[in-house]
């Protein structure tokens, strides 16, 4: 094999594609990415049996051939070498990197070992890179870091017909984003659950690009279940983590009789304030009266801070206590500058919304249900 190729787009593309690479790989060939160089293109890929990643990018290929090298370590010196074109060749059991006055010399894997990459499922439609990687970001904030419990480590996404919605829970808060994409088929309704890490990856590098398309493994099919995400000649797999999510939009409730609204930066940045003097398991209380929010945190001969902003309430007064991180998360993932907190009850989770205005429409695209913490807790 033998080709030249631009220094900035073969960094670019070897950093994208050595995402998939793990860090401890079981086997040594599954820390290497896999080259192939035909016409005029260079192909570039990785797999873990778990996520793969796909990349073409154009070469000036002299000699066809395929090798397999240290993903990371091809990644971190494409991203090192100077701003000239870059000479790969394989030679012997080696791999030359040339650029300018920079030469290097990798070890070439057993490529014949190297597993197979899955399949692209059937196109189930596409959806604005932008407004993907928005929903996701919304989401994503609310899965479980707890890796014993898969099920809330991933985004459950459910398609019907040109509507996607995708929820993420850790059962202290629920976020849920709903948007529309353009289905291949209208009458479609199915459901996936993917990783939330994978997921916010995927959304993050796709943002440079118009649409995506997004493939799924149609249901009933024999084999394993597996998404897929492909724009600007990138393209990536992953499997569906196994088990049903839990039916989490039955936590929202039908009505909801006090709704307070707040300028939501100003209310990030006094929750900011008032929890410094508060430890991770420290709630923040807050009491809604007409016109006012009171935020108060820290006890007894602790350190203790408060503060009070403009607020309007409708319905009867209330006093509620929350996880301060968790509350950030949802108002950071709101873009309105208003945002409005529903309650049934001090006990009850609140739900959080964004408006543009106060006594404006709410944007129900996206909702965060947010726990209380008990007073006495």
């Amino acid at each position: 094999m033998k080709l030249r190729v631009d220094r900035d787009v073969l960094a670019e593309a070897v950093t994208w594609t050595a995402r998939s690479v793990p860090a401890r790989p079981p086997v040594p060939v599954l820390a290497g990415v896999r080259l192939e160089a035909s016409n005029a293109s260079l192909v570039l890929a990785s797999f873990d049996y778990e996520v793969s990643a796909h990349c073409e990018i154009p070469a000036e290929v002299e000699e066809e051939g395929v090798v397999l090298v240290s993903g990371r370590l091809l990644a971190d010196i494409a991203k090192a070498l100077p701003s000239k074109p870059v000479d790969l060749e394989v030679e012997g059991t080696k791999v030359t990197v040339s650029c300018g006055s920079s030469r290097f010399a990798l070890a070439a894997m057993a490529a014949e070992d190297y597993p197979t990459l899955p399949v692209m499922p059937s196109t189930a439609g596409t959806v604005d890179a932008h407004d993907l990687a928005q929903a996701v970001a919304q989401v994503s904030i609310a899965a479980s870091r707890d890796e014993t419990l898969p099920l809330l480590t991933s985004v459950q996404m459910e398609v019907d017909g040109d509507r996607l919605t995708l929820m993420a829970t850790d059962r202290y808060r629920l976020a849920v984003r709903e948007m529309t994409w353009a289905s291949q088929d209208k009458t479609l309704s199915t459901h996936a659950l993917l990783k939330a890490r994978t997921l916010s990856d995927v959304a993050k590098s796709l943002t440079s690009t118009g649409d995506v398309t997004v493939a799924l493994t149609e249901a009933g099919s024999t084999t394993s279940g597996l998404i897929g995400f492909e724009a600007g000649g990138r393209r990536t797999t992953s499997l569906l983590t196994d088990g049903d999510y839990p039916p989490v939009l039955r936590l929202f409730p039908e009505e909801t009789s006090i709704h307070a609204t707040v300028g939501r930066e100003e209310l990030m940045a006094a929750v900011r304030r008032v929890s410094l003097v508060a430890d991770r398991s420290t709630p923040i209380h807050m009491s809604f009266t007409q016109g006012s929010l009171a935020l108060d945190a820290g006890a007894g001969e602790d350190a203790q801070a408060s503060e009070q902003l403009v607020a309007h309430l409708e319905g009867e007064d209330i006093s509620t206590a929350f996880n301060p991180g968790y509350l950030l998360d949802g108002l950071g993932a709101i873009h309105q500058p208003y945002v409005t907190l529903d309650f049934t009850h001090p006990s009850k989770p609140a739900v959080l919304t964004g408006v543009d205005s106060i006594g404006g429409e709410k944007d129900l695209s996206f909702r965060y249900l947010i726990m209380p913490i008990r007073f006495g807790a």
